[in-house]
């Protein structure tokens, strides 16, 4: 794990998702998305322990007639192909303390982070084909049936994150050179997690009201620590949200990224949130990979509409008018969120798009459209990367302070070269832009006489946004 927030993709590891549609491809019907179908999280813990969370607690609502996520199927979000995790080359002997050359002075060995083993499918394959898990990193897999394996296995300078294990195993790898982070009992999310969330894995009870939900629990553990000072806390939401970005990176590989960038008080049943929803189709199916904010409002409606892209036009339609029976996440999120798990349902090979939300705005929910979750605590380091991400540019609908933030958190990089060539930037409402909260002019000031001018379009209608994108791609 790299903490990074703008590194590109690993070039020498593929994306590997449940419901990855292949890079720079229209999602199709013939490699649907299934994440919606994958088994809740199971990181939480014990309510009585140190970290758990007052918010954990379920709100007593009835089930009755509120449709929530599908049910467990036995997966994780994010399931990847069987295969054993590539090595890039030979590692150096290491002595017995697992990271030290016998004979020298204390330097690391430097080994491929790329012997990563986020599940029970790699374990077994790097097992079964080496019979060694030197020098790996093991986030997040349950290895208490894997007793034997690790007896058995050298583990020299491996490193378990948040996996349990039989106490004689644990006491056997360690003794073998290898640093073991046991899981943190009663915290309300996994800060080893080797995967994204699907909306499953954050929505998971919501029959028993948004409340008793992984997402809401953890943002109520949020709300207790961020600012007490306890530095095992911050630690604990450094290293989630290290791990989150070390996923997103993985799966972003070799794709062409569009951010779409906009409001969350954008309501459905609006003209405003179809032509967002218009928008994210259009652009899924010309081979993008749409990533939004997450949240609700215009965000949702983007990653609605690459959900809806593999279908014929009229499924949009109908989806339109089941979402609008709940318009907003006020005053009711169950009921917010049963809407959009009622799409997914009538319609479950949905496209692949990405959400990136916080939980520092944790009382904007995340929506249950974007197949790849990447929610983080550090809202900084969550939009950064989200800009960054976007190698394909971004567009910019209507919005206030947040989407004014993000209009020249791009054009920052933009100016400076520091991402290489500008990416493109297309704002959507000349008069929202020009007279409501007039940052075009401000932006083509900046662009002025630098390479960045011939990367900025602004339209009166969302409907122009792909033709404006496609021209300033070139």
């Amino acid at each position: 794990m790299q903490p990074t927030p703008d590194r590109p993709g690993r070039p020498d590891r593929p994306a590997r998702s449940a419901s990855d549609e292949g890079p720079d491809r229209p999602v199709s019907p013939e490699a649907p998305d299934r994440s919606a179908e994958a088994a809740p999280s199971s990181s939480g813990g014990a309510p009585s322990a140190p970290y758990a969370s007052s918010g954990q607690s379920p709100s007593g609502r009835s089930a009755s007639g509120r449709p929530g996520p599908p049910p467990p199927s036995g997966g994780r979000s994010g399931d990847r192909p069987d295969g054993p995790v590539r090595s890039t080359g030979p590692v150096p002997p290491a002595g017995p303390a697992g990271g030290v050359p016998s004979g020298r002075a204390s330097q690391p060995v430097r080994v491929s982070h790329d012997r990563e083993i986020e599940s029970l499918d790699e374990f077994d394959a790097v097992v079964a084909a080496h019979g060694s898990l030197a020098h790996h990193r093991v986030q997040a897999v349950d290895l208490t049936g894997r007793t034997e394996a690790l007896l058995a296995a050298d583990t020299t300078g491996a490193v378990f994150l948040g996996c349990p294990m039989d106490p004689q195993a644990a006491a056997r790898v360690r003794a073998g050179g290898a640093l073991v982070f046991p899981p943190v009992p009663g915290l309300p999310f996994d800060p080893y997690r080797g995967l994204l969330y699907s909306p499953g894995d954050l929505y998971a009870s919501l029959d028993e009201g948004y409340e008793a939900t992984p997402d809401a629990r953890a943002y109520a553990w949020f709300q207790e620590t961020r600012d007490d000072g306890d530095v095992f806390a911050s630690m604990l939401r450094a290293v989630h949200d290290d791990s989150v970005s070390d996923a997103l990176d993985e799966l972003l590989v070799g794709r062409r990224v569009v951010g779409v960038m906009g409001g969350h008080a954008m309501a459905r049943g609006t003209r405003e949130y179809e032509g967002a929803a218009r928008l994210g189709r259009t652009l899924a199916r010309a081979g993008f990979t749409v990533a939004t904010g997450g949240g609700p409002g215009a965000m949702e409606a983007a990653n609605l509409g690459a959900y809806a892209a593999p279908y014929a036009d009229g499924m949009l339609d109908e989806a339109l008018l089941l979402l609008a029976k709940a318009p907003s996440f006020r005053p009711s999120v169950a009921d917010w969120a049963a809407a959009a798990f009622e799409v997914r349902r009538r319609w479950p090979d949905g496209g692949a798009s990405v959400g990136i939300p916080t939980w520092f705005y944790g009382h904007e929910p995340p929506n249950p459209f974007a197949a790849h979750i990447a929610k983080y605590f550090a809202n900084a380091i969550r939009e950064d990367g989200l800009l960054a991400r976007s190698n394909a540019g971004v567009v910019f609908l209507p919005g206030a302070a947040g989407t004014v933030q993000e209009v020249f958190d791009s054009a920052t990089p933009n100016y400076y070269g520091s991402r290489g060539e500008p990416r493109p930037m297309v704002l959507v409402d000349r008069a929202h832009w020009t007279e409501d909260l007039p940052a075009w002019p401000l932006l083509t000031a900046l662009a002025r006489g630098r390479s960045m001018e011939t990367r900025i379009a602004l339209v009166d209608r969302v409907e122009e946004a792909p033709e404006a994108l496609k021209r300033l791609l070139g």
